[in-house]
């Protein structure tokens, strides 16, 4: 719309003092020619705007007309501006709205708090993939996004059924959507329950006329994070303790989605520092027991040591029992 863009060339101006007709179109993706027509309607309506000919020339405001934001610390600023989530915004095809809402943001920001601002903006990235993880199709975020935003029952397909039947049709009242890291959940309220649904795993969606329910007082982030904690306190948890080689120690905070180190002692003269771990499964803590060799020993549980013992004589009768292939054998 005209009106926005208008707007948009007097925040981009007070923002960069200067800029060529030029730059204007490409930031606002129209032609030169539309800029110098929405520049004279600037000046009709009576905002003093100016045309600076010559080198380092451009459109501009008369010095001193602007809007200042007033009432916001240098922590606020640098919490606004400290690495919008790119990725989650495009997903909700929100991400030129958060580029313009940046911009009119700091065009109205008095001068000491738009350094505030640019200083988060150098020093903070947020991203939300995971390492090596995969990225999930969502080609019906938008539908359930509209639910969402317009407070209408929301029909969809979801998953499988149980025993591996057909997936199952649900019809719910949709609450809020959740990022957790890159992955997208549906909170909603389906048969008097709030429950949490993966987008990734809805296979058709579609709005009902119906306007959707929402319990009084229903707040978004207190549920999501109670329903974190349920679920942490519901996961398998097993631990040993070994005796780990300093050289490995820095690898064990990765050893796993689910492992933890707990505790870790100072190495002692000979370089063994006494750790502990939590994991999932016991099968977790065999496989970083073997994966590790001659730099992890199992001090406990017995029942684990015994188990890694047996595993590795497995590994070694396997290997042994090979017949060897032929030199050149996997050679193209």
């Amino acid at each position: 719309m005209r009106a926005d863009r208008l707007l948009s060339i007097m925040l981009l101006l007070q923002l960069y003092q200067r800029l060529t007709a030029r730059e204007l179109a490409r930031r606002l993706e129209v032609s030169e020619r539309t800029i110098h027509r929405d520049m004279e309607a600037l000046s009709t309506a009576g905002v003093p705007v100016v045309a600076e000919r010559g080198a380092g020339g451009g459109w501009a405001l008369v010095d001193g007309y602007r809007t200042n934001l007033t009432g916001l610390n240098e922590a606020e600023v640098q919490t606004l501006f400290a690495g919008l989530p790119g990725p989650l915004l495009a997903d909700l095809n929100l991400e030129r709205a958060a580029d313009a809402a940046q911009v009119k943001l700091l065009a109205a920001l008095p001068e000491a708090a738009r350094a505030d601002a640019e200083y988060a903006r150098r020093r903070i990235h947020v991203d939300v993939a995971g390492w090596g993880s995969a990225e999930e199709a969502l080609p019906h975020l938008h539908t359930i996004q509209e639910a969402v935003w317009q407070g209408r029952r929301l029909l969809f397909t979801y998953g499988a059924g149980r025993a591996g039947g057909a997936p199952a049709e649900r019809t719910v009242d949709p609450l809020g959507l959740v990022a957790k890291g890159s992955v997208w959940y549906l909170v909603a309220l389906s048969d008097g329950e709030v429950r949490s649904y993966r987008v990734s795993r809805v296979a058709a969606a579609r709005l009902s006329d119906e306007p959707c329910e929402r319990p009084p007082g229903f707040d978004l982030a207190a549920f999501w994070s109670g329903s974190v904690a349920r679920f942490k306190s519901h996961l398998p948890s097993y631990r040993a303790t070994f005796s780990a080689h300093r050289s490995i120690l820095h690898l064990l905070h990765y050893a796993g989605r689910f492992s933890r180190l707990e505790d870790a002692a100072e190495p002692d003269a000979e370089g063994w520092a006494v750790v502990r771990m939590r994991f999932q499964f016991e099968e977790d803590a065999c496989g970083l027991a073997l994966g590790f060799g001659t730099k992890l020993e199992v001090l406990e549980p017995e029942g684990l040591r015994e188990k890694v013992v047996r595993m590795a004589r497995e590994v070694v009768a396997f290997y042994a029992g090979l017949t060897r292939p032929a030199e050149g054998a996997y050679k193209d």
